[in-house]
C-alpha cells in the first residue's frame, strides 16, 4: 500500500496503471473509515484490479453553521483499514495542494440538488461535484463506488459523470446497517446514549412509509405524514425533511409508478443523521 499526498505523483500512478491495461477502482471518502466504507472497498477490490481510496474532508461541502471543524478523523485507524482491506493506493491531500487559489470556476448543481439534504445545505452539492470533478481528473478511476445511503449523493454524481462524459462506471452499494437496523455513520458517535437507542426509528419509519404505499389509494403526502408521525412518536429528533421523490431524477411524484425514494434526515443534539428506502411499485412489500 502507497500513500500519496501529491497531486502529480497520484496522475502519473494512476496513468501508468491505464496505461498497462489494469482497472481502477476508486473509493472516495472523507475518512474515519467504518464498516459501511469497508463494503465499498471490498466491491472495488473485486471488481478491479487495482483500488485507490481517498482521504480528504472536503471543506467545500460544509456551510457556514456546519460540523467541519468536528468531523472525526483518524488517519491511523484509516490506515490500519485500508491495510486490511487490500488497498494498493491512498490520496492522502492536504487543502493546499486541492485549493491551492482561490478557485476561478465555479460549479453549480441544477437539478437533483434543491430537494432532500440540499435544500437545508445550500452549496453542499456544488462543494461535492467540485471535488469530486478534481479527484476524477487526479485518479481516472473505471469504477468508483458510493454507499446508498447517501442516496441524493449518488443521484448527483450519476448526473456529473454523465453530463460531463467522464468514462467511469458508478457503482451504488446497499446501506450497511447495524444490527437494530441503523445506517453505519461516522456521525453516530455523536449521539448521547439515548438518540442512540432511538435513531434506528426512522429506518422503522421508512419502512413503515414503504409498506403503507401497497394502499393504492393512499396519496403521497399521507404517505409522508404517517411516516413522519412515526419518527416523531419514536424519536425526540428534529425532522429536517421526509420526502417522496422519483429517483434517481428527484422529482414530485404523484403516483408511485416509477423507482422513488422515500427519505429522511433527522436532527440531535450533535449529528444530523440521514436515511432512506428506494423502490420501484414491484417491489412494494
Amino acid at each position: 500500500m502507497k500513500v500519496i499526498k501529491e497531486i502529480n505523483e497520484m496522475q502519473k500512478a494512476a496513468a501508468d496503471l491505464i496505461q498497462a491495461g489494469k482497472t481502477i477502482g476508486f473509493v472516495p471518502t472523507m475518512g474515519y473509515l467504518h464498516e459501511g466504507h469497508e463494503r465499498l472497498l471490498e466491491e472495488a477490490r473485486k471488481e478491479n484490479d487495482f483500488v485507490v481510496l481517498s482521504i480528504y474532508v472536503n471543506p467545500l461541502q460544509f456551510g457556514e453553521h456546519e460540523d467541519l471543524d468536528h468531523y472525526p478523523r483518524n488517519i491511523e485507524h484509516d490506515l490500519s483499514v485500508a491495510r486490511k482491506n487490500d488497498v494498493d493506493f491512498i490520496f492522502l491531500p492536504e487543502n493546499k495542494t486541492m485549493y491551492p487559489s482561490p478557485l476561478s470556476i465555479e460549479m453549480v448543481v441544477s437539478k437533483r440538488a434543491n430537494v432532500l439534504c440540499g435544500r437545508s445545505r445550500p452549496g453542499h452539492f456544488e462543494g461535492v461535484v467540485t471535488v469530486l470533478t478534481k479527484l476524477f481528473n487526479i485518479c481516472h478511476p473505471t469504477r468508483t463506488y458510493f454507499g446508498q445511503k447517501d442516496a441524493q449523493q449518488v443521484a448527483v454524481v450519476d448526473a456529473l459523470i454523465q453530463d460531463f462524459n467522464f468514462p467511469i462506471q458508478l457503482v451504488s452499494v446497499p446501506t450497511v446497517r447495524e444490527e437494530d437496523g441503523l445506517a453505519k455513520s461516522s456521525r453516530n458517535i455523536n449521539l448521547s446514549p439515548q438518540e442512540r437507542l432511538e435513531a434506528p426509528a426512522i429506518q422503522k419509519g421508512l419502512q413503515k412509509g414503504k409498506s403503507l404505499a401497497k394502499t393504492q389509494n393512499l396519496e403521497i403526502k399521507e404517505i409522508i405524514k404517517e411516516t413522519r408521525q412515526f419518527i416523531e412518536r419514536e424519536t425526540r429528533g428534529k425532522i429536517d425533511y421526509i420526502e417522496l421523490l422519483s429517483y434517481p431524477e428527484l422529482e414530485p411524484v404523484e403516483v408511485i409508478d416509477r423507482q422513488v425514494i422515500l427519505a429522511a434526515a433527522v436532527y440531535y443534539e450533535n449529528a444530523r443523521l440521514i436515511d432512506n428506502t428506494v423502490f420501484a411499485p414491484g417491489d412494494i412489500s
